[in-house]
């Protein structure tokens, strides 16, 4: 019988470092460019998949990976902005994503592949987080800076949670007809502002300028301290939502195997 796979998809190292922690150890694969993390466990296989920040990266990584084998489930993790009150660490999943291009939201629903397998993950969340983390998420195409824009966000879309990868990962896992959900921590607050502006690393040649705003911003340094903190705590929040996700899904695996040779 083939493994039941899982993709786990992540933007940066330092989400795919977190992530990785959680699942059992792995090998390295590269798929048409793209680095694939491939964790087997029992009657599993989990591939934890690197894309890039952005709508861009994450359609492309996901594109390359979901047409390549069977997969029961499409994850969307990693960090992200509260857009409800929460505090930083705290988890937050979803079926529904929204997008927002340019200045306004495309509030027109993604369709979705129903799927036992999502309903596992958004109950767990559900079972770690008393207060119910759980609803819409939203991507947009840059970086979210000013906690005005974050809290305009979160009135015109209803979202709970903001990240810049979720919707492109939406939209392939429903081409490739596998199921999906969002789980994410929470970096940052709605009321936040961010120390400076990231949109400027995600140009080639934005380093020198994002320098340049350090140098001429010392107050920008204990910002970035904070968001480093802050970024820290939601990591281990992944590492141990993921360490007890694989563990009940091999248990609950094991369990279904035992009945069924019972029954033979």
């Amino acid at each position: 019988m083939p493994p039941k796979r899982v993709a786990v998809f992540v933007a940066t190292s330092w989400e795919l470092e977190a992530v990785r922690a959680g699942f059992p150890a792995g090998a390295e694969r590269r798929i048409d460019g793209i680095s694939v993390w491939v964790c087997p466990a029992g009657t599993r296989e989990y591939w934890i998949v690197r894309t890039g920040m952005g709508l861009e990266n994450a359609t492309r990584a996901a594109g390359r990976v979901l047409p390549r084998q069977p997969f029961c489930l499409a994850v969307s993790t990693g960090f992200a902005c509260g857009l409800v009150a929460m505090d930083v660490g705290a988890l937050l999943a979803g079926y529904e994503v929204a997008l927002v291009r340019g200045q306004g939201p495309d509030m027109s629903p993604l369709s979705a592949v129903p799927g036992i397998e999502r309903d596992v993950v958004v109950d767990l969340v559900g079972r770690v987080e008393p207060s119910g983390h759980i609803g819409r998420c939203v991507s947009t195409e840059y970086v979210v800076t000013s906690a005005a824009e974050k809290q305009r966000f979160a009135q015109v879309t209803g979202a709970i949670g903001l990240d810049m990868e979720s919707a492109a990962l939406a939209a392939e896992a429903w081409r490739a007809q596998v199921p999906f959900v969002v789980v994410r921590a929470v970096s940052d607050l709605v009321d936040e502002d961010l120390p400076l502006d990231f949109n400027l690393f995600l140009r080639p040649t934005g380093w020198l300028k994002g320098l340049a705003t350090l140098v001429g911003r010392p107050s920008s340094i204990a910002g970035l301290r904070r968001l480093q903190r802050q970024s820290r705590v939601a990591a281990q929040t992944l590492t141990r939502f993921f360490r007890r996700y694989t563990a009940e899904m091999s248990a609950a695996d094991t369990g279904v195997n035992s009945s069924m040779d019972r029954r033979s």
